[in-house]
């Protein structure tokens, strides 16, 4: 499956980004300058089921597959986020990126504590205020004029995401909570960011995978989103690696 495509920047190195569940290509807006600045074309997708791409059948394969038939092999960077992460790595032996990142990779769909269901992730759907529960960070009390402008931007492109998310990638995903997605090694030069406390990625598991040969690194006192609720943090943590 072709999916939707932004594209940004006229570089001659290529990034691509991959959202995570319930997002769109949109979650990226503040990357996307900071990698165009550097000299990247830019190319975010929306995942089947989400934004402006077409919809079902939902299998962590499926979101692999339509990767490498959309995007362009031999990208210089690949991130994905979450969903987007786990679907990159099952892309990444075909897609062929000089460098993949994943940010809180969702390789353990029940998560952390294994105690996770995707299709909760329903009641998002069903609450316009629920969303705000997924991040720790809520806006300044005195955030006025251009922040709050911003804010209300995010909040807005946000809630449309959610609108036009297909559910049924959670129901879909909920049979596969079980099975354990976490590559056997890093196939190309991989960084592993998560937060701490992590939902989806547990300490035992970033020993395991630094012995697998990716490199790991938290973000401290972060939320999920880390690329949206701890930006400055995010972009320090991937020093090196854009």
């Amino acid at each position: 499956m072709r999916l939707h495509t932004q594209e940004w920047g006229t570089g001659e190195r290529v990034a691509v980004l991959v959202h995570g569940i319930m997002s769109d290509h949109r979650t990226w807006h503040e990357l996307v300058p900071v990698l165009t600045g550097r000299g990247y074309r830019v190319l975010a997708v929306d995942l089947r089921g989400h934004g402006a791409s077409p919809r079902g059948p939902y299998e962590p394969r499926h979101f692999a597959e339509d990767l490498v038939e959309t995007l362009p092999p031999a990208p210089e960077v690949a991130l994905g986020h979450s969903l987007g992460a786990l679907a990159l790595a099952l892309a990444v032996p075909e897609l062929g990126p000089a460098r993949a990142v994943y940010s809180e990779p969702a390789w353990q769909l029940a998560g952390a504590d294994g105690s996770l269901d995707p299709a909760l992730f329903t009641l998002f759907k069903r609450s316009s205020r629920a969303l705000a529960t997924l991040s720790r960070s809520s806006r300044p009390a005195r955030s006025t004029g251009a922040d709050a402008g911003r804010l209300d931007a995010r909040a807005a492109a946000e809630q449309e995401a959610l609108e036009r998310w297909d559910e049924n990638t959670a129901l879909a995903l909920s049979s596969h909570r079980h099975v354990d997605h976490m590559p056997e090694k890093a196939v190309v030069p991989s960084l592993v960011q998560t937060s701490d406390p992590s939902m989806l990625v547990s300490a035992g598991m970033r020993a395991e995978l630094a012995r697998r040969g990716f490199e790991v690194r938290t973000v401290p006192d972060a939320p999920h989103a880390i690329h949206r609720d701890r930006f400055g943090a995010f972009v320090e943590s991937l020093s090196g690696w854009l």
